[in-house]
């Protein structure tokens, strides 16, 4: 089952990946797989362990270059304009990134102060940010006293911090009860809808999916399926939808 990147909204395209190739001592990781992003949209990369998920993650946030292939972020090249595409995006790794004996309003305001944000100007993102997900109160909290969910969500406003129209999000769920994962894609959607914010969610949780406007089926460093929920199971075998990507990621 496969699909070419959908292009049905007419919002613009703040991601472009094209014809990403990467090998690691000979082997394979990624083998001509391309990725759109438009705004407001969130599009889930799906896929087993050993995918290509995260060495796709690691090329888009410019940590490793492709071997062939192209990576432009609201139309600056990655590899001619690194810090000008870079300036555009926001990641929530898979791995806490926090400096757990800093408070909240520490750990946001280094990452401020590495952006060149004033003082001023970043206390006013952070309080914003902190109100809106309902963590004003955690300001002056040390990181080590927040629950894994709380961290996330503190991530989750550093990220966002700098203003990127695109954010991409590493299986950041990975370690949360289903409470917690829920109120982060709870928020992330929301961000996605109210904000304009495009979104790349990683993940190998089928589950999560759901609520994405897009699937991206990555399988063995390929694309098996890039598309809405909606024509995904249109051309499925059964009603399951989870049944029908073990299906796909089955096939040859």
């Amino acid at each position: 089952m496969t699909a070419t990147p959908s292009d049905a909204t007419d919002s613009p395209c703040v991601l472009r990946a094209s014809d990403l190739h990467k090998a690691y001592n000979g082997k394979p990781a990624l083998q001509g797989v391309s990725v759109a992003l438009r705004a407001g949209e969130m599009l889930a990369l799906l896929g087993p362990n050993g995918a290509g998920k995260s060495t796709l993650l690691q090329l888009l946030t410019g940590l490793f270059t492709p071997d062939q292939g192209t990576i432009t972020v609201l139309g600056h090249d990655m590899r001619t304009r690194p810090a000008r595409a870079l300036s555009g995006l926001g990641v929530v790794f898979q791995q806490n990134a926090l400096d757990l004996d800093l408070t909240v309003m520490a750990n946001l305001l280094f990452h401020t102060d590495l952006h060149g944000l004033p003082r001023a100007l970043a206390r006013e993102r952070i309080a914003r940010q902190l109100g809106a997900i309902g963590l004003q109160d955690e300001a002056g909290t040390a990181a080590r006293k927040l629950s894994d969910g709380t961290r996330r969500k503190v991530e989750l406003v550093r990220a966002l911090l700098h203003a990127p129209q695109v954010l991409l999000m590493d299986e950041a769920t990975v370690g949360l009860d289903p409470s917690s994962r829920q109120q982060l894609l709870d928020t992330v959607r929301g961000l996605c809808r109210e904000q304009g914010l495009a979104v790349l969610w990683a993940t190998h949780l089928i589950e999560e999916v759901k609520t994405a406007d897009r699937l991206l089926l990555l399988h063995q460093g390929t694309v098996r399926f890039d598309g809405g929920i909606d024509a995904f199971m249109a051309a499925a075998e059964g009603p399951d939808f989870q049944t029908e990507v073990l299906r796909s990621l089955q096939k040859a």
